[in-house]
């Protein structure tokens, strides 16, 4: 019997081949695009999920009070507090504190001390418990024992092959750090997946004495972690009660921290805080990413539900024959479903290779290590499954309803009109309206995005960042006794306009934070400032503006500070004259000396966050930065010069550069790839939609045909008939955007809720995706339309 179902199942898909392929073209494309978002939230979802101890680490995060009885947290932690807890903590099976300097250069010498071969790997200091806690592969060394020793090292498996061309050889070697610490090779990892924080590439033991030395509990860096290990059953809110009191011991005026565990699964997905690898995915995107996958599917079964029921009128002869014949309407309803089984089936079958190929595209787009290879995951065999069965009940079984519901006798005379009901147009209609509150909400909320990234790119950010090109150098004593000589070798080159040295750019993505004292205060302000070690040609350079006061002095040995006017704010002070001579003093002395000019508040950090305060005071030996502006159009040939001047100054150090506004335009990545795959699942969504205009307008033409050539007998022009076919889908179309306009804007409202400096939503935005959506409809439509209205109104009428 069943093959029965499916053999007549092919001859009527076979007789409506252009309605067959318009359906399998749809689910395809559906089911694509829902196997794609899946792998990628799959992949998002992954991260460090390969550790066998994963549900017991936790990373320690730091609470700071705030005034007002507010709190903020943060992942950076004490220095100190990695190796004080153990000592207060039997809970801990594990403790390790981690830190990354970043990208770091490190060297192989000859057997004369000459450098053969320098990098600049990702370098992490780790504890020896970090191994026992997390599973890496060892392809030699004993991770027990490999980082016992200050001047050991270990490196990955890529990483060893670019030092020693065989990793096997590399075991016992000696490379240099910084061309400053000899570190001996103790092991060799293999290299860890993608899908880990901890992307280790050279990794040093945490007893440098930048961690293992220091007592300072106020002083907090991004770069430094610490990650636990609870003994198996021990309760982290115990352990969360514990850590109160153990921030009670360790507390001064000048710290008011305490200390909580967050899971190791939540490190990816946290917004409020940042981690090693640099990106996080907060649960709320991984839940748009469901709805979108999900909608698009269902704009597919959207699309198979219309085009079915449209086309049972054409079907009524033989579902009349088959009911008088014998059968009834639950066979009818099988037959029906074994029909859409099929197109289901092709469409799977058609999907898989279309999302492996899409996965390698959409990876690139948005920079994750996504492959064909992810199709072959067990849980994917599992979820064609239930997509299979899914959409072929909820593509099938409303118009099995329907066709299995005629009347045999009405539909033996051909008077079949119940799909013409006010209930069947009414169904129809609605579903076109679904498809585009979907397309268009994605149209719209994508040139939001779009528009928001451009009012980052665009809006002043109080400084100048254009042709600014900025150079590290060697942070030590010898590169810092060159910097007056490569001051005036810089400014005597021609196309360079302006030279400053610094530790960072006036903007940065991670701000150094301290709290300081304030006009001889003995205890230090309650609020943490930013700190920024600049020369006096800092303000030139980058073109800052001084509303009081003036810029620093050209010395070394007189210590003057410049303030910004949010940090006036914070102090409480409204006249920016009143703040100047009045002392500041940074870490009991380090910097210390009265502030003698305030420039115009310029972003410190991205317009994600608010202005912080900050201070800029005249550091020598924190210099690590040239900031060079440069002028002229030959920026290649001043690039030349620059890394000539470098390189001989510096032989044994890779020579870096970065240009400031590409450095600020990465602060966004995040956001021009969610605009880039929101683009592309617009595109989809409009696609289908109007892939199933294109099929209900095809079905309209044909059903139409005598009525159009009536039409145009009495007179009826192109554009008559034309307007005919379309009024109806405009209308439908302009419901959608009705219904559509205020839920995109609440949602891209709480979306733009994200960024301190934000754009206005404009009713440009809702008519320009409206406008776009209608047009591409119409096109669509107005092709069939076009096609019926200059038929031959003779043929027309002869048509049966």
């Amino acid at each position: 019997m069943f093959k029965n179902y499916f053999k007549t199942a092919f001859r009527s898909l076979w007789r409506n081949k252009r309605y067959s392929i318009i359906n399998i073209t749809g689910l395809t494309a559906g089911i694509a695009v829902f196997l794609v978002i899946v792998i990628i939230i799959r992949y998002e979802r992954s991260f460090d999920d390969f550790h066998q101890q994963k549900d017991r680490i936790y990373r320690v995060l730091t609470i700071m009070e705030q005034p007002g009885n507010t709190s903020t947290y943060t992942e950076a932690v004490p220095f100190p507090l990695p190796t004080a807890l153990p000592h207060d903590f039997p809970a801990m099976e594990g403790v390790s504190g981690v830190a990354t300097f970043g990208f770091r250069q490190v060297s192989v010498a000859d057997k004369h001390g000459n450098t053969i071969k320098k990098f600049k790997p990702r370098i992490f200091f780790v504890e020896p418990p970090f191994f026992r806690m997390f599973d890496y592969t060892w392809l030699a060394g004993n991770k027990a024992t490999a980082l016992n020793e200050r001047e050991s090292v270990v490196l990955t498996k890529s990483v060893a092959e670019k030092y020693f061309g065989d990793w096997t050889k590399a075991l016992g070697q000696t490379v240099r750090l910084d061309l400053i610490f000899n570190l001996k090779v103790t092991g060799i990892l293999a290299d860890p997946p993608p899908n880990t924080e901890f992307q280790l590439e050279v990794v040093v033991p945490y007893s440098h004495p930048r961690f293992s030395d220091s007592q300072d509990w106020v002083s907090l860096d991004g770069i430094h972690h610490c990650y636990v290990l609870l003994r198996p059953g021990e309760s982290p809110d115990a352990v969360n009660r514990q850590l109160l009191a153990f921030s009670e011991k360790y507390r001064t005026a000048n710290n008011r921290y305490t200390y909580k565990l967050q899971p190791l699964s939540a490190v990816h997905s946290d917004k409020a805080t940042n981690n090693f690898l640099g990106r996080v995915v907060p649960d709320d995107r991984i839940r748009l990413l469901w709805l979108i996958g999900i909608f698009i599917l269902l704009i597919a079964c959207v699309n198979f539900i219309n085009l079915s029921t449209a086309q049972a009128v054409n079907r009524a002869r033989e579902i009349g024959v088959r009911k008088v014949l014998g059968s009834n309407r639950w066979q009818l309803q099988v037959q029906f479903l074994a029909e859409t089984a099929i197109l289901v089936l092709c469409s799977l079958l058609l999907a898989v290779p279309a999302a492996a190929s899409a996965l390698q595209y959409i990876g690139r787009a948005m920079d994750l290590p996504l492959h064909a290879r992810m199709l072959t995951d067990q849980y994917l065999y599992a979820l064609l499954l239930v997509i299979f069965i899914a959409v072929t009940l909820l593509a099938g079984f409303y118009p099995s309803l329907v066709v299995s519901g005629f009347n045999p006798v009405r539909a033996l005379k051909s008077k079949v009109t119940a799909i013409r009901s006010t209930a069947g147009i009414s169904l129809r209609r609605g579903l076109v309206v679904f498809q585009f509150i979907i397309a268009q909400g994605l149209i719209i909320g994508t040139l939001i995005i779009l528009q928001q990234l451009n009012y980052f790119r665009r809006q002043p950010m109080g400084f100048t960042k254009d042709a600014v090109v900025n150079v590290s150098f060697r942070n030590d004593s010898a590169g810092n006794s060159k910097i007056n000589y490569l001051r005036d070798q810089l400014s005597a080159m021609k196309g360079v306009a302006q030279v400053s040295f610094s530790n960072s750019t006036p903007s940065e993505s991670d701000n150094w934070w301290t709290p300081f004292k304030f006009d001889h205060a003995e205890k230090q302000t309650d609020f943490a400032a930013i700190s920024k070690w600049v020369d006096a040609d800092f303000i030139n350079t980058y073109q800052l503006k001084l509303v009081a006061g003036r810029n620093l002095t050209r010395t070394d040995s007189v210590r003057e500070f410049i303030v910004n006017e949010t940090l006036l704010k914070k102090l409480g002070i409204t006249n920016p004259e009143d703040i100047l001579h009045k002392e500041i003093n940074v870490w009991d002395g380090f910097a210390k000396g009265p502030v003698v000019g305030v420039v115009k508040d310029f972003h410190t950090g991205t317009f994600k966050e608010a202005i912080g305060p900050a201070f800029m005071a005249n550091v020598k030996r924190r210099y690590n930065t040239a900031g060079i502006r440069l002028s002229g159009t030959d920026l290649p040939g001043s690039m030349k010069a620059i890394e000539k001047l470098w390189t001989a100054n510096f032989p044994e150090q890779i020579f870096e550069y970065q240009f400031l506004d590409d450095k600020i335009d990465r602060y966004y990545r995040e956001e021009q790839q969610q605009a880039r795959l929101y683009e592309i699942f617009a595109g989809i969504a409009i696609f289908l939609s109007c892939l199933g205009l294109y099929g209900l307008a095809s079905f309209m033409a044909v059903q139409r045909i005598r009525e159009v050539g009536v039409r145009k007998v009495m007179g009826a022009t192109i554009s008559n008939i034309v307007f005919l076919f379309s009024k109806e889908f405009m209308v439908l179309i302009g419901v959608a955007f009705v219904i559509a306009t205020p839920l995109i804007w609440y949602f891209m409202q709480q979306w733009l809720q994200n960024y301190v400096y934000r754009i206005d939503i404009s009713w440009g935005i809702f008519l320009a995706g409206g406008t776009a959506s209608l047009a591409i409809a119409l096109l669509t439509v107005s092709f069939q339309a076009l096609k019926a209205a200059m038929a031959n109104p003779v043929n027309s009428l002869k048509a049966d």
